[in-house]
């Protein structure tokens, strides 16, 4: 369901968000270290500042950008005259610069952040700690990056949309004609080989063109050749992106992620559901045994997901076939319509259609002779966990189901929790989070209640435009206007046959007709689909059903992904190294091992 709040929700939240920063009593003066964040849409920019008044009068400054690995970048133009601070950063891109005034009390900076045409607020607090600006000009390289010559090689580096970490790897080489070619890989996306249409290289300036996406990074390569410092611009955004050359391809593998050779055999299968026409492909793992084994299709979460519900560089399903086949289970899973080697698409479907898929998945399970067809089930994760039980209403086939983050409540009401779950996590005061909310509902009542899709494209238009209408400029940016073009582009998603079947499905009911065994495993500090609130409507839901044979746990300290986690925030899941939390693997290998008497 990772898509929910980016698709839906993400423009409004960035819009609202913004937060103050304590109070601490220190000497009235700019002198030391400090902390503090630019006010970007979407996610905060954390910065640390250490300013230092040397001997002779002068100004020094240096600043650290930790999420796009930035230290000691030395900082140029400082200047203190009375409250009034500023500095700039000199060789970047759109020439940031920081002008702002030290309050009163002496714990705060406030004022504005400016690169090129765009202006952020920015406020810095007195941390406590000493500043580290030697006397001596630093480098403004980062100093674990490789030293090169040219722009051929490998590179690293990390955009920030929103609250998300995004890993983009740059590989150029040369050509037999000495020409530059390139692609990009976007690791937490699982987009691979994305051709770079375009490389220009002038002196220190570099600039490199995409046409799927279309999309452009342009940049300063530094003094010795390991580190570019530049914009990535993609449809009306603009992120600043920081990449570093790298000696070798990163082994970018999580932790849990299956080595090869595996004890079990694994097939690349396709098959068609008829009704719809589409074709599907997939990964089929298969103990090896001589008797037919239980089998689970793994159905993902909402938008286009690739058989390995790739997402945030780790690749959840992959984890779970290789631990549900090592316990003697067959495990399909697949690419959604219009991923990989499926055809079809996500948006033009509903979950009707997805429960249609599922079932066509049981069917092409239920002709392998290495498969037990009275011992096949399906496994949905979020959204998933929504077409599992639909499909499970469908079929007496369906053996068992089990749903992991499973939601329990309407479209429209879960999503107005999940995004007020999400803001309080990132500490957002009550009225914005009310007013996000008047924002959202009355683009879903446009969404309900008007057929003609524009009709109801002029109606969302004009409401989130005239959310922004009769700021200045600068007011916008510091909401977090996120321009016209994109919100075009969410607004039409909001008028997809997906979002509008999703925005009024009651997953109750179909939750009633289900007869079969049910396992439901949620996370503790799951936001994106909160267990308080969904949990008790899927049991009264099972109960109605007369369904006898029924778990639901919730394990402490697990996120939407079943992750370990600190906050529930999607920001961590890419921070977490973990895949799925082994407990989680347990519950769930466990409890199929029992209703499938599969040996251990």
């Amino acid at each position: 369901m990772k898509n929910f709040l980016t698709i839906a929700v993400a423009f409004l939240l960035s819009a609202l968000l913004s937060t103050g920063l304590a109070s601490a009593q220190q000497e009235p003066s700019p002198e030391g270290r400090w902390e503090g964040r630019i006010e970007t849409p979407g996610q905060p920019l954390e910065v640390i500042v250490d300013l230092v008044h040397g001997d002779g009068g002068e100004w020094r400054g240096e600043i650290d950008i930790p999420v796009q690995r930035a230290k000691d970048f030395r900082l140029a133009n400082v200047k203190v005259d009375g409250p009034q601070v500023s500095f700039s950063m000199q060789g970047v891109p759109g020439n940031p610069s920081f002008r702002g005034k030290l309050l009163k009390n002496g714990e705060n900076i406030s004022g504005d952040f400016s690169q090129g045409s765009a202006q952020f607020p920015f406020t810095l607090k007195r941390s406590g700690g000493s500043p580290d600006v030697p006397a001596e000009p630093a480098s403004t390289l980062i100093p674990d990056g490789v030293p090169g010559e040219g722009l051929e090689g490998i590179w690293l580096g990390v955009l920030h949309p929103g609250s998300l970490n995004l890993r983009l790897l740059f590989k150029i080489a040369k050509a037999g004609d000495g020409t530059l070619t390139g692609t990009v890989d976007s690791i937490d996306q699982g987009a691979e080989g994305l051709k770079i249409s375009g490389i220009r290289v002038d002196g220190d300036s570099v600039r490199l063109k995409l046409k799927e996406p279309i999309a452009d990074f342009e940049g300063t390569i530094s003094e010795d050749g390991s580190q570019i410092t530049g914009e990535w611009r993609q449809g009306s955004s603009a992120l600043p992106l920081v990449i570093q050359r790298q000696e070798k391809v990163p082994d970018l593998a999580r932790p849990q992620d299956p080595k090869k050779p595996y004890p079990y055999d694994e097939i690349e299968v396709s098959f068609m559901n008829d009704e719809a026409v589409v074709k599907f492909a997939g990964t089929l793992t298969l103990p090896r045994s001589k008797q037919r084994a239980p089998a689970v299709l793994l159905v993902s979460g909402s938008g286009p997901q690739d058989r390995d519900e790739t997402l945030m560089g780790h690749r959840p399903f992959l984890v779970l076939a290789d631990h549900l086949t090592r316990r003697g289970m067959a495990v399909l899973r697949v690419d959604d319509r219009g991923v990989g080697g499926s055809t079809g698409s996500v948006f033009e479907s509903t979950m009707e259609d997805f429960a249609s898929d599922a079932l066509a998945a049981v069917e092409f399970l239920k002709d392998r002779e290495e498969i037990d067809p009275a011992r096949i089930g399906i496994l949905g994760h979020s959204e998933g966990a929504i077409v599992a039980p639909l499909a499970a209403a469908m079929s007496e086939d369906v053996a068992f189901v089990v749903l992991l983050a499973a939601p329990g409540l309407v479209g429209e009401e879960l999503l107005y929790l999940q995004s007020a779950a999400m803001m309080r996590a990132m500490g957002t005061g009550k009225d914005p989070i009310r007013q996000n909310r008047a924002m959202q509902a009355l683009l879903f009542a446009v969404v309900k209640a008007e057929k003609n899709n524009d009709t109801a494209m002029k109606k969302l238009l004009e409401i989130q435009q005239g959310n922004f209408s009769g700021l200045t400029d600068h007011e916008k940016r510091a909401r977090g206007y996120p321009g016209e073009a994109v919100i075009k582009v969410q607004s039409k998603m909001l008028l997809t046959p997906w979002f509008r079947h999703f925005l009024t499905f009651d997953p109750a009911p179909r939750l009633r007709q289900v007869k079969c065994p049910v396992l439901v495993v949620t996370g503790e500090r799951d936001l994106q689909v909160p267990p308080a609130e969904n949990m008790p409507p899927i049991e009264e839901a099972l109960k109605a059903a007369g369904n006898r044979d029924y778990k639901l746990v919730e394990l402490p300290g697990l996120n939407h992904l079943l992750q370990t986690s600190r906050t529930g925030l999607p920001a961590e899941y890419s921070k977490i190294a973990e895949t799925i939390a082994p407990v989680a693997l347990e519950t769930i290998g466990g409890w199929i091992a029992e209703h499938t008497q599969t040996g251990e």
